[in-house]
């Protein structure tokens, strides 16, 4: 093995080999990612503590869809703190969102190019705003329907009592779960940006994903009927066109810039 000594500012001779080299880079990023870590951590810390001290208000915005007369019960001592902390822990996780989601792109950012940075970036605004619209959609428009249908579902032959506990996670799941994909259509758009798919690729998909919309609304929401699985289905299917307009919007782009670099080398 060949070794190399190298003289620092100081005069200080260091000696350096190819494993060192190779170790290095390594090393820099496992510090790296460490400080990332680090940083969301505290930025969850904050976020969840400041949640508790929100997480009585919280549960009964979740709540107040229900419907009206509803009675939830606790039947285990620790019940009530246990979903308290976990609306704490899933409010401290959102609000943290755009510190974490950041954080990631620092870290991964060394690896992109100039190009796919500002890609991210000018999506980034977007992501948040389409994941908040999702959850909009969700609690005032697909949880209402669902719930009575779950609550007054054989009603007339026992009297619905509901665990909070349970009550807090198909509600906190159906809200996260629409929230994702709303998504759909800037997720479409950066694969046809990135080239990965294509407009028309994606128009000759548009009877598969019907189906894959049903599926996955059959998934997503807690009840079986088909309204309340329609109600999550079409806005899926239309998240799709959306995504296949912007596709071809930068699609188009990309083709254009290609076809200008072409036709001018020398730049």
């Amino acid at each position: 093995m060949v070794s190399t000594a190298a003289t620092d500012s100081n005069g200080v001779q260091a000696v350096t080999s190819p494993d060192n080299e190779a170790r290095m880079p390594f090393m820099l990023h496992l510090k790296e990612l460490r400080d990332r870590i680090l940083r969301c951590v505290i930025a969850l810390v904050i976020t969840v503590g400041a949640s508790m001290a929100l997480a009585s208000r919280i549960l009964e915005i979740l709540i107040a869809p229900a419907p009206e007369g509803s009675k939830l019960i606790a039947i285990e001592i620790t019940e009530n703190i246990g979903v308290w902390f976990k609306v704490s822990l899933w409010s401290g996780v959102i609000l943290a969102m755009p510190i974490l989601v950041y954080q990631l792109f620092a870290y991964v950012a060394p690896g992109l190019t100039s190009k796919e940075k500002r890609l991210i970036l000018t999506f980034l605004p977007a992501v948040v705003v389409m994941f908040l619209a999702g959850v909009a959609f969700a609690y005032f428009v697909a949880l209402p329907p669902a719930l009575y249908f779950l609550f007054d579902f054989q009603s007339e032959l026992a009297e619905v009592t509901i665990r909070i506990e349970n009550y807090v996670s198909v509600v906190t799941r159906l809200i996260m779960l629409v929230g994702l994909i709303f998504e759909t259509p800037l997720i479409v758009m950066v694969l046809a940006r990135l080239g990965v798919v294509s407009p028309q690729w994606l128009a000759n998909k548009r009877r598969l994903w019907i189906v894959m919309a049903f599926i996955i609304a059959a998934i997503v929401t807690p009840t079986f009927d088909p309204i309340n699985q329609s109600i999550i289905a079409i806005p899926l299917i239309l998240l799709l066109e959306l995504g296949i307009l912007l596709a071809r919007m930068v699609y188009k782009k990309k083709r254009e810039a290609t076809r200008g670099q072409a036709d001018n080398p020398q730049n």
